[in-house]
Protein backbone atom coordinates (compact mmCIF):
# COMPACT_ATOMS: atom_id res chain seq x y z
CA UNK A 1 0.00 0.00 0.00
CA UNK A 2 1.45 3.54 -1.17
CA UNK A 3 2.12 6.13 2.02
CA UNK A 4 -0.21 8.79 0.77
CA UNK A 5 1.25 11.44 3.01
CA UNK A 6 4.62 10.57 1.22
CA UNK A 7 2.85 10.87 -1.74
CA UNK A 8 1.58 14.04 -0.81
CA UNK A 9 4.93 15.31 -0.38
CA UNK A 10 5.94 14.31 -3.41
CA UNK A 11 2.96 16.16 -4.98
CA UNK A 12 5.06 19.84 -3.83
CA UNK A 13 6.38 20.53 -7.10
CA UNK A 14 8.07 24.13 -7.99
CA UNK A 15 4.88 25.75 -9.59
CA UNK A 16 1.96 26.01 -7.51
CA UNK A 17 -0.63 25.00 -10.29
CA UNK A 18 0.92 21.95 -10.51
CA UNK A 19 0.97 21.00 -6.43
CA UNK A 20 -2.95 21.87 -6.41
CA UNK A 21 -3.57 19.48 -9.64
CA UNK A 22 -1.40 16.60 -8.41
CA UNK A 23 -2.40 16.90 -4.62
CA UNK A 24 -6.00 17.06 -5.71
CA UNK A 25 -5.80 14.07 -7.84
CA UNK A 26 -4.22 11.83 -4.55
CA UNK A 27 -6.88 13.51 -2.21
CA UNK A 28 -9.90 12.64 -4.56
CA UNK A 29 -9.07 9.87 -6.78
CA UNK A 30 -5.80 7.88 -5.75
CA UNK A 31 -6.73 5.46 -3.11
CA UNK A 32 -9.96 4.45 -5.20
CA UNK A 33 -8.07 3.91 -8.39
CA UNK A 34 -6.94 0.82 -10.09
CA UNK A 35 -3.42 -0.54 -8.93
CA UNK A 36 -2.07 -0.16 -12.66
CA UNK A 37 -3.45 3.88 -12.45
CA UNK A 38 -1.21 4.00 -9.32
CA UNK A 39 1.33 3.13 -10.70
CA UNK A 40 1.55 5.16 -13.32
CA UNK A 41 1.02 8.09 -11.30
CA UNK A 42 3.82 7.32 -9.21
CA UNK A 43 5.94 7.37 -12.67
CA UNK A 44 4.36 10.18 -13.34
CA UNK A 45 5.72 12.14 -10.85
CA UNK A 46 9.32 11.29 -11.34
CA UNK A 47 9.13 13.39 -14.79
CA UNK A 48 10.13 17.34 -14.25
CA UNK A 49 7.69 20.31 -13.73
CA UNK A 50 7.99 21.61 -17.48
CA UNK A 51 6.95 18.31 -18.89
CA UNK A 52 3.91 17.87 -15.98
CA UNK A 53 2.87 21.12 -16.84
CA UNK A 54 2.87 21.05 -20.57
CA UNK A 55 0.72 17.35 -20.23
CA UNK A 56 -1.99 19.10 -17.82
CA UNK A 57 -2.62 22.19 -20.12
CA UNK A 58 -2.56 20.58 -23.16
CA UNK A 59 0.54 22.18 -24.26
CA UNK A 60 2.33 19.10 -25.84
CA UNK A 61 1.25 15.74 -26.79
CA UNK A 62 0.61 13.38 -24.25
CA UNK A 63 1.78 9.34 -24.43
CA UNK A 64 -0.91 7.38 -25.05
CA UNK A 65 -0.07 5.09 -22.28
CA UNK A 66 -0.78 8.39 -19.89
CA UNK A 67 -3.98 10.00 -22.15
CA UNK A 68 -6.74 8.61 -19.24
CA UNK A 69 -4.14 9.31 -16.08
CA UNK A 70 -3.79 12.88 -17.69
CA UNK A 71 -7.75 13.26 -18.13
CA UNK A 72 -8.26 12.08 -14.41
CA UNK A 73 -5.68 13.98 -12.85
CA UNK A 74 -7.15 17.46 -14.85
CA UNK A 75 -10.80 16.89 -14.25
CA UNK A 76 -10.48 16.64 -10.40
CA UNK A 77 -11.48 19.29 -7.91
CA UNK A 78 -14.56 21.57 -7.66
CA UNK A 79 -13.81 23.61 -10.52
CA UNK A 80 -13.47 21.15 -13.25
Amino acid sequence: MTDLGRLRWRCRRGMKELDVLLTRYVDERFAAAPAAEQQAFERLLDAQDPVLYAYCLGQTPVPAHLESLIRRITAVGPDR
